[in-house]
Parts: C-alpha cells; structure tokens; sequence
C-alpha cells in the first residue's frame, strides 16, 4: 500500500449557493463551530473574496497576510496558509479582495478546477488531524465554486425560507451534475439547510413543506431560525455559539452539527 494510500484525510464539505444572502457564511461558521465544540477538528477554508468568513472569526485585515488565494496560487504550504482561531478545535484559512481577480487569473492554467483539491490533499493535512474541512464559497456559479466542489466529498446547501427559493436550485444541482461528470464522480449533496426559518410565517412553513416534498431525506431535520443573536454575532466577530451560547441559533447549529455527524454514521 502506498503512503498516500494510508493518509487520513477529512471529509470535506462546500457549504454552496449561487444566490446571497441565504445564510451561507452564517451556516459555514456556526456549523464549523458546533462541530468543534462537538469534539472535532475542523478547518474552515474562505473562498469568498468578501471575506466575511474571516472577518467572523476574528481574523482582522492585518492577520490575512496568507491567504486562500496564495494557497490556490501555489505561493504557500499548506502549513504557512492555516490559522488557528479563538474558538478551540477551529482553524481557518482566511480569504482577501485577491480573490476576486482568481477567474481571470486562473484561466490559463489547465488545473485551474483543481487546484483547491490538490492543496486540500497534500500529505501536510494528516498532521493537523482535521475531521472536517468546511468551504465558504462565494455567491456564484465560478472558477471558485467549482474549485470547492471538485476538492469536496459533499455539499451543504443553505436555502432560505422564502418565495422562489426552490426554483434557485436548479442551477445548482445543474453544476453539481457537470462536476460529478467530469471531475468528482463522488460528489453528492450531504443535505438542505433551510435557513432564517420563522414558525409562525405561512410562507416559511410551505417553503419547508415543498422542500420536504420535492427533495425528501436531503433536507435536513433542523431548520435555522430568525434569530437576532444570529445577525449580531458576526459584529462582535464571534459564532453565535461563542457569542450566546443558550440563544436560539446557537441551539439550532448544534442540532445541525449531530444531525450531521449522525448521518456520518
């Protein structure tokens, strides 16, 4: 058997939709969070050029002189690139406005779809014991969010509760069924979150009830409430989970995070 044959590498999730504003980042960081105070080890790699997964966790402007662009780039080591964060078992491989330029940088290189995969599965990733590696990617359909999904096992699809957001989907599931044909053969949808959930709106109750029917066992049981601790966390540069520990949200992404860890097993 050879050496790479005997690394032990994480599952890694995208946690993706083309559309902003669904509670992508908030899923990205609060379920990373749960999961480490679960007991495991997670990575949270952010691919979005906005950087609001850093700027979540504490990472300030001046801290990202490495970052996932440098990573993609092949400036950097796997090991120069990842930082650890406040939040015990939570590391994080921070993202900048350079981003942004990737589409159009990348284009002549002919693994430019990936390269996320390649710097994701270096033999230096065994040595940080990572369970997960959770990816933040950007609002859209490009060369980045194609890098997450070639590089990951899964995807985590944040979707919220609100009129037409099942017909944003498709799309998705489009780039998904290009990716499993031509690059990553086993990638599949671990699950549907629905995100900023309220019980007592009607619309958000149908929009649960035609995910349900339309998608099945892929939606997951834990729904992501309208939760004011939830909006006011990433001002104070904490998960929820740090920031209110008993609020509503907080509970919500640790129900997600077993619900995840379950379904593992």
């Amino acid at each position: 058997m050879s050496d790479a044959a005997l690394i032990r590498l994480p599952k890694i999730i995208a946690v993706a939709n083309q559309k902003g504003g669904v509670g992508k980042t908030t899923t990205a960081i609060n379920l990373g969070a749960a999961l480490a105070e679960q007991g495991r080890k997670v990575l949270l790699v952010d691919l979005d050029p906005q950087g609001n997964a850093s700027t979540g966790l504490g990472v300030e402007a001046r801290q990202r002189d490495v970052t996932t662009y440098d990573l993609l780039a092949g400036d950097v080591t796997l090991q120069e690139a990842i930082q650890t964060t406040d939040v015990a078992n939570l590391s994080i491989i921070p993202a900048t406005t350079d981003l942004s330029s990737a589409d159009i940088e990348l284009i002549s290189n002919e693994k430019r779809s990936f390269l996320l995969h390649d710097a994701l599965r270096q033999p230096a990733i065994e040595r940080f014991g990572f369970d997960y590696v959770l990816i933040d990617c950007p609002p859209s359909l490009n060369i980045l969010t194609i890098n997450a999904m070639v590089a990951a096992n899964s995807v985590v699809v944040p979707l919220q509760s609100e009129f037409f957001a099942l017909e944003g989907l498709s799309q998705l599931m489009l780039t998904l069924r290009e990716v499993r044909q031509t690059a990553n053969a086993g990638l599949r949808i671990e699950g549907v979150v629905l995100t900023m959930y309220d019980s007592r709106n009607n619309l958000s109750q149908q929009v649960e009830a035609d995910a349900r029917d339309n998608l099945g066992d892929l939606v997951f049981k834990t729904v992501i409430p309208r939760n004011v601790r939830l909006s006011e966390a990433p001002s104070f540069a904490k998960p929820v989970l740090e920031y209110d520990p008993a609020s509503k949200g907080s509970a919500a992404y640790r129900d997600l995070a077993r619900e995840l860890i379950a379904r593992e097993k």
